[in-house]
């Protein structure tokens, strides 16, 4: 949770975010003091950069894209879409074989080329062309553990959160521990 003192000031203050992948956390900076704290899920998958590997990225980013703002909470996206439809525990039983991804999306985008942009030696590394998201998730999914294709999930309400107080550019350090 994002410090309510600091709250109100952020959008206009040298603001980050760092994704500790061993941690399982994203902590939010403000001028190099920690302000906000949140549980996460990155990738069951583990740790990486190709195209199709199901991993998360490592390295600088930026939030390229904001999307969702004017959804309600427990919205679904497809495609980065709202789909009109409302996340529940009886719909999601529905539909087992979805990956949801819930209330908010901050599309990022990597800064380092061949390591997170572009590609590389062995193909596509790009973050950007891999959709890879920091998103909302079903509320009964466990956090503290890597369980997602390559994104960052975050509950829904602390998405929401976060979104509210970044902005399109604000960087994202993704670091292995």
């Amino acid at each position: 949770m994002i410090n309510s003192a600091s709250k109100n000031n952020i959008k206009d203050a040298a603001l980050r975010l760092i994704v500790n992948i061993e941690k399982q956390t994203l902590s939010v900076y403000q001028h190099d003091k920690e302000i906000g704290h949140y549980d996460i899920s990155t990738a069951k998958n583990g740790i990486g950069s190709q195209q199709d590997s199901g991993c998360t990225p490592l390295g600088k980013h930026v939030i390229a894209e904001k999307i969702g703002g004017e959804q309600p909470i427990n919205a679904v996206f497809v495609g980065r879409v709202p789909t009109g439809e409302i996340y529940s525990a009886a719909f999601g039983a529905q539909y087992p074989e979805r990956d949801w991804i819930l209330s908010r999306i901050l599309w990022l985008a990597g800064l380092e080329e061949g390591v997170n942009k572009g590609s590389n030696s062995q193909g596509g590394c790009d973050t950007y062309q891999r959709y890879i998201y920091i998103h909302g998730t079903p509320d009964n999914e466990p956090m503290d553990m890597p369980l997602s294709h390559g994104c960052v999930r975050m509950r829904n309400l602390d998405i929401i959160e976060l979104f509210e107080q970044v902005i399109e550019g604000t960087p994202v350090t993704i670091v292995a521990g």
